[in-house]
């Protein structure tokens, strides 16, 4: 089967890709509400603040960097950018997990392990084809189930799909996600792949709080239970978890948050885990709704609060690289973070053969280049200003945005809220909260903004684009300030430039 590749010039999309990142030259008032909060935002010659500069991220080497950098799991801030999408060739398991249910064709449920429709490597192709012609944000290509990756049933068409899709789409990242328990066995043909990242689930180091976690294993044509699985499941993570990283592949962790079987033991984990190289630690709460029929769901085991799940993070970020953006994706998620339009990509609406047109690509990439850099640039300037602030008790402020960096949207629309805490050290992204959205079919909704509220708690501010007079009435009654006076400017700056009017105010007007 044929696929093309269209070849076109780059200018005649630029101004598409103006479009989808949101550069509406309106980022520029942050300047000006910075200065009338009092911060000092005076410039040098060379374009540095003149009151001093803002720390910078650690640096990475170059080869790392290029690796991550349109990555939107493995960098926060290109998940402002760059869209993922996976793809579910990949059924069958060869371990149980008291928090996985894999039911089938569940299209409202957003969580691992479910899917849609199940994929032939051949299908996988036309539909990734079909998501590169209509998506140029797309940079990665991940195959995460709905059951492993590398399940003995399931090695053959992961790499098959990746090896198909890489003939085509060469620009693509290729990754996969695994229990590790088969990991071992492909880490050189991972390696052969050019696969640069990997995402292992690690919950435990432990084998009797594993026993708790894995009721089952499917290794060496036996199933196996109890301590005796888990402790062969741990030494096949650990042993691929080094054999990878040995290799220059970089590793994601995955561990799901479990209050009262490993939440005080994930510190245990990230320790071992540093160890052997794992570039990213990324702890995930536990998803535990009766409704999606898992063992831990129908037990009454709890997830954690937000403040649990921050708490946990909080202890583990002293010298570690978390990641705290992620959205516990399906297995056919397609799109930004935080979004799926995987159902505009189902095979049955694929009726023509996909055109992949480069040039898209190639402009929203010069796009996305200045508007980061502009964005950057916005953050320092903002940050030099907190250099004259004492330091006081950090502030938590929901963000609703559909990506780009900027606060893009409405408050009606928001499925979900980034976090960001804000102090004299600068706005830094800490979470995301999941809510219904409170406009259904253009009115106002009485009971998701009940939830709204919920998981908003321990919020200051709410920043989005619009808000109307009633919502912001019932935030307001909650200690939480709702803001649309920074619509469509960057998130960090805006945050910052709205901290120091914050302490600016008379006691009178904050307290």
């Amino acid at each position: 089967m044929a696929w093309a590749v269209q070849k076109n010039s780059a200018k005649t999309e630029y101004g598409m890709a103006k479009h989808i990142v949101y550069m509406a030259s309106i980022g520029k008032g942050v300047t000006k509400r910075l200065a009338m909060a009092g911060g000092c935002i005076a410039s040098s010659a060379d374009g540095r603040s003149a009151c001093g500069s803002a720390a910078s991220e650690d640096d990475l080497p170059t080869e790392v960097w290029n690796k991550i950098k349109d990555h939107p799991c493995y960098s926060e801030d290109a998940h402002h950018y760059f869209a993922r999408m996976h793809v579910a060739v990949a059924p069958a398991c060869n371990i149980q997990c008291h928090y996985c249910n894999r039911k089938y064709d569940c299209s409202n449920e957003s969580r691992p392990g479910v899917v849609s429709e199940k994929l032939t490597p051949e299908e996988a192709l036309k539909k990734v084809l079909a998501v590169a012609a209509e998506v140029p944000q797309l940079s990665v290509l991940g195959i995460a189930g709905p059951g492993d990756a590398l399940a003995e049933a399931n090695a053959e068409k992961t790499f098959r799909t990746l090896e198909l899709v890489s003939q085509v789409l060469p620009h693509l990242k290729l990754c996969l996600s695994t229990n590790g328990l088969a990991l071992p066995d492909y880490v050189d043909r991972i390696a052969d792949f050019h696969i640069d990242h990997v995402t292992i689930t690690i919950n435990t180091i432990d084998p009797e709080i594993g026993a708790k976690i894995y009721p089952w294993i499917f290794y060496d044509h036996k199933r196996l239970e109890g301590i005796e699985a888990a402790r062969i499941l741990h030494k096949r993570q650990m042993e691929g978890l080094s054999a990878l990283t040995a290799k220059g592949i970089l590793v994601k962790v995955n561990s799901v948050l479990i209050p009262g079987v490993n939440d005080e033991h994930l510190v245990e984990v990230n320790r071992e885990i540093r160890a052997r190289g794992a570039f990213l630690h990324n702890v995930m709460p536990l998803i535990s709704d009766p409704a999606h029929g898992t063992h831990y769901g129908l037990t009454g085991q709890r997830g954690p609060t937000p403040a649990e799940l921050k708490a946990v993070q909080d202890r583990l970020g002293e010298g570690a690289k978390l990641m705290r953006h992620c959205r516990q994706c399906r297995a056919d998620a397609v799109g930004l973070l935080g979004q799926d339009r995987g159902a505009e990509f189902t095979l049955d609406k694929l009726k023509t053969t996909p055109v992949f047109d480069p040039a898209k690509r190639e402009a929203y990439l010069e796009v996305v280049k200045s508007e980061r850099a502009d964005r950057q640039a916005a953050k320092k300037e903002a940050e030099a200003a907190l250099n004259v602030t004492p330091p006081e008790k950090p502030a938590l402020v929901a963000v609703a945005t559909k990506g780009g960096g900027r606060i893009n949207l409405h408050f009606g629309h928001a499925a979900e809220f980034q976090v960001y805490e804000v102090d004299s050290r600068g706005a830094r992204f800490v979470g995301h909260r999941r809510v219904d959205a409170y406009c259904q079919g253009g009115q106002g909704d009485d009971n998701a903004i009940d939830g709204t509220l919920k998981a908003l708690l321990g919020v200051s501010a709410l920043f989005c684009a619009k808000i109307g007079g009633k919502p912001k009435r019932l935030l307001a009654d909650c200690d939480i300030e709702a803001n649309d006076s920074y619509a469509f400017d960057y998130i960090e700056a805006s945050i910052i430039a709205w901290y120091l009017a914050r302490r600016h105010q008379p006691a009178a007007q904050t307290a």
